[in-house]
């Protein structure tokens, strides 16, 4: 589907000329990080060790800030989906250390 009529809602023509398609688009607003829980833990995926932070709540936009600020701080790679940030590796505690001094609390 073209991003032209991304916002419409499935209709598809009308007959009154003051129309005006409403978009029921919210912006998603980021909660300070220190009101922010989030998850930290090691699991296996694909048969290699692999980070998981989960529970960000926030626009993708600063998942992807705060994933690509791990990634520096740790030297390895990853990826941000699905509202989680995985990072290759077992740096769980390495990773909960870098969370605290931005003011995330941490649990798992």
């Amino acid at each position: 589907m073209s991003n032209k009529n991304k916002g419409k809602n499935g209709i598809v023509y009308s007959t009154n000329p003051d129309f005006n398609y409403n978009s029921d688009e919210q912006e998603e607003i980021t909660v300070p990080p220190d009101q922010q829980r989030l998850y930290v833990r090691r699991e296996v995926r694909n048969g290699k060790p692999t980070t998981v932070i989960k529970e960000f709540i926030g626009s993708k936009e600063d998942l992807k800030q705060l994933e690509k600020q791990i990634k520096q701080f740790c030297g390895v790679g990853g990826s941000s989906k699905d509202g989680e940030i995985l990072i290759q590796g077992e740096l769980a505690d390495k990773i909960k250390e870098f969370l605290q001094k931005k003011g995330y609390k941490t649990k798992g």
